[in-house]
């Protein structure tokens, strides 16, 4: 179980993706219309997030000065 500052909701600024990091270890990515285009487990360590997909897909992630960068894309904090 993951347990970190950095769960909650992360959001692209024209609100397309947006990716839940719940205090589980679990995590949700809704796609413009799509709750959940994926989701699976993650693991943080220090500022760097490992994801891995419920379909063995993995990626990562880094935050950097309270934002998340992951896989191209940019994710700010909701409010």
């Amino acid at each position: 179980m993951s347990t970190h500052d950095y769960t909650g909701l992360w959001v692209t600024d024209d609100g397309e993706i947006r990716q839940a990091l719940l205090p589980n270890g679990r995590y949700i990515e809704a796609r413009g219309h799509l709750y959940a285009a994926c989701q699976g487990d993650y693991r943080i360590e220090g500022h760097h997030i490992e994801y891995r997909d419920d379909t063995g897909l993995s990626a990562a992630g880094e935050f950097i000065g309270g934002v998340l960068h992951h896989a191209g894309v940019v994710m700010h904090a909701a409010g």
